[in-house]
């Protein structure tokens, strides 16, 4: 894969009953999206939701998984996972958001999609854009979830952010996104970071160069 990062920088409007929604279309619609040719890592899927937050502007969600989780306990995270056999990527999405964060979504709220992610724990993550206008059913699923919080779309263009942390397993930087008094690691951070510079900016960009820390590789 190649990560290239090239042209507009300015910070798009980001009102959410303003042209965001068909600007975030029509970037993700012109994006050359690539999928992983990894036959062994586990397929998921997960959900880039954007929604309506403070003073009308637009906002993302974002979690923070349950204590008593598996894998990844206690991470923060976006909505999704592991896509079932017979499913595709977007009704794995559609399915999970009903289950972790207790709101209704159907295809037609989909905008499109990134690029798949190969994580170091052996999965390839697809994030999947939406449009949700309803959040009045919006609750975290006990277990599963243990916070769910709406981050406005202005938290990604902070000047200090992205930072990034040279770490002697790897060749590749890791990538760290501050959000609010928090910073984000990838993958979840990978996937905001090109939903920001494509979704947003209409930039092209890559996501193979971006490594996890250490401590999410298994």
């Amino acid at each position: 894969m190649e990560s290239t990062l090239s042209g507009t920088t300015g910070v798009p409007d980001t009102t959410f009953a303003g042209a965001l929604k068909e600007l975030i279309e029509n970037n993700l619609s012109s994006h050359k999206r690539i999928d992983s040719t990894d036959e062994t890592l586990r397929k998921a899927s997960v959900g880039i939701i954007v929604v309506e937050h403070e003073n009308g502007q637009a906002g993302f969600v974002l979690t923070r998984r349950g204590k008593g989780l598996r894998n990844h306990s206690y991470q923060y995270a976006l909505p999704g996972g592991r896509i079932d056999e017979g499913e595709t990527r977007e009704e794995t999405v559609l399915r999970e958001i009903n289950e972790e964060i207790g709101i209704n979504v159907s295809t037609d709220q989909i905008l499109g999609c990134l690029d798949e992610y190969e994580t170091r724990s052996g999965f390839s993550i697809t994030p999947v854009v939406l449009w949700v206008n309803d959040l009045s059913s919006l609750h975290p699923e006990p277990g599963e979830v243990e916070e769910i919080f709406i981050i406005n779309l202005d938290e990604l263009f902070r000047p200090d952010s992205p930072k990034w942390v040279s770490i002697e397993e790897s060749d590749k930087r890791v990538l760290q996104l501050p959000i609010r008094n928090r910073l984000i690691h990838a993958p979840t951070a990978a996937l905001l970071l090109q939903f920001k510079e494509v979704a947003l900016l209409g930039n092209s960009m890559r996501t193979d160069h971006i490594e996890e820390p250490v401590w999410a590789w298994k």
